[in-house]
């Protein structure tokens, strides 16, 4: 009996919303607070250092993916490319990283939608909710994600328009304001602001899902990048003019805070509500690449071949889904948002660096961009990789090490058999 198949059934606006959807909640109203902690002004130089960093990346996965239509990601391209213990350490910090960052999205979530002292009950039912949501097929993914990132961008429109009312918040663009933390700060806030582009990942790992993924893929991970990229550009400049960089850092909903500080009095609650719905966007669209490169890594034998079952009605991995979904309610139990963001961008930039060697190795007949973008792309994830707090460093190899570990004993058992 053959087993049921992904089905090809997203376009290109379909595969661009997506990566929009998963790029634009964890950015906007997640990372601007940690970053500014880390370098104040000067998170908008550790802006620009991350969107280089993440377009040498984007530009590697797109090149990957025209060559390799399959799920999984950054993980098939390093199988087919370098070997499969490359395609392991990439699929690997995947899904470690993208986990943590499901958790950070739902705190997030949580944090404008729930009321005092029920954050985490909230953001557990949002988890259970949304992988109920994926469990009935890519296309309701999709469709659910459009109307959200729809609300999203208007209410970003609102909270730049109100943070441009109010009073603007004096020398937070002077040179002595960026440069005030230093290197070390500003590389840590690209860091931490790095998982803010990661999102166009979630548009690779559904290579078997999308009409023309040759075409498709690569035109949608561009588009979403520029998109996310000018969205986060104003409404980073917004909120510091607006706060200042420590009232930035100190604000647990630091684009609400700009919008209430226009004296618009329905401005902040109109932006709490889309904080949580571009949170939830971008967790639908997490749970869902997730579950993919689970998948993918199951049926390659690197995660137990339970998970590589496919839906035979609604053609979702839904094993690896509902297993996703259950590590990251543990998560969310465990960990704060700071935390999670770090350990994530850890896990994420393990794996655009196996991408960039990847798309680094390709010869002159794949090749679609100058090399010279996949040596930026690497060198900047092992750069921002170190710069993160130590504290995200030190789990994400202990995790890291763990995995391998686990690979290497079950290919020595496996040989024994």
């Amino acid at each position: 009996m053959t087993s049921p198949s992904l089905q090809r059934r997203l376009g290109l606006g379909d595969a661009v919303f997506i990566g929009l959807g998963s790029m634009i909640g964890a950015g906007v109203f997640a990372a601007f607070a940690p970053a500014a902690a880390a370098a104040g002004s000067g998170l908008l130089v550790g802006l620009a250092i991350a969107a280089v960093v993440a377009f040498g990346n984007a530009t590697s996965s797109a090149q990957l993916a025209a060559v390799h239509p399959t799920s999984g990601g950054t993980y098939a391209y390093g199988r087919a490319e370098l070997g499969p213990w490359w395609g392991f350490i990439a699929g690997w910090g995947f899904v470690i990283g993208k986990t943590a960052s499901c958790a950070a999205m739902a705190l997030t979530f949580a944090a404008y939608a729930a009321p005092p002292g029920w954050e985490r009950p909230i953001a557990i039912a949002a988890v259970v909710a949304l992988a109920t949501v994926n469990w009935f097929g890519v296309t309701r993914t999709a469709q659910a994600t459009r109307v959200i990132v729809i609300v999203v961008l208007l209410t970003l429109a609102v909270a730049v328009a109100a943070g441009g009312a109010a009073p603007d918040s004096a020398q937070w663009l002077s040179p002595q304001a960026l440069w005030a933390d230093g290197v070390y700060g500003i590389l840590q806030s690209a860091g931490l602001l790095f998982f803010a582009f990661a999102g166009y990942a979630r548009i690779a790992t559904m290579g078997e899902e999308v009409r023309d993924p040759a075409k498709t893929i690569p035109r949608a991970i561009v588009l979403a990048f520029a998109g996310a990229l000018i969205v986060y550009a104003l409404v980073a400049s917004t909120v510091l003019s607006t706060l200042g960089p420590d009232a930035t850092a100190a604000s647990s909903e630091p684009v609400a805070a700009a919008a209430a500080a226009s004296g618009w009095a329905w401005a902040a609650p109109v932006v709490r509500v889309g904080a949580a719905a571009a949170s939830l966007g971008a967790l639908l669209a997490l749970i869902a690449g997730i579950g993919r490169t689970a998948f993918a890594m199951a049926r390659e034998g690197d995660l137990p071949r339970f998970f590589s079952a496919v839906h035979p009605r609604w053609h979702v991995p839904h094993r690896a889904e509902a297993a996703i979904a259950a590590i990251v309610i543990v998560a969310v139990t465990l960990v704060d948002l700071r935390g999670a963001i770090g350990f994530s961008s850890f896990g994420v930039l393990l794996y655009y660096l196996v991408a960039n060697l990847a798309a680094f190795r390709q010869g002159a007949q794949a090749r679609r961009y100058p090399r010279a973008l996949q040596v930026v792309g690497a060198a900047g994830c092992v750069i921002l990789g170190l710069t993160l707090p130590w504290q995200s460093v030190v789990a994400g190899a202990v995790v890291v090490i763990a995995g391998v570990v686990y690979r290497m004993l079950r290919l020595r058992f496996s040989r024994a058999a």
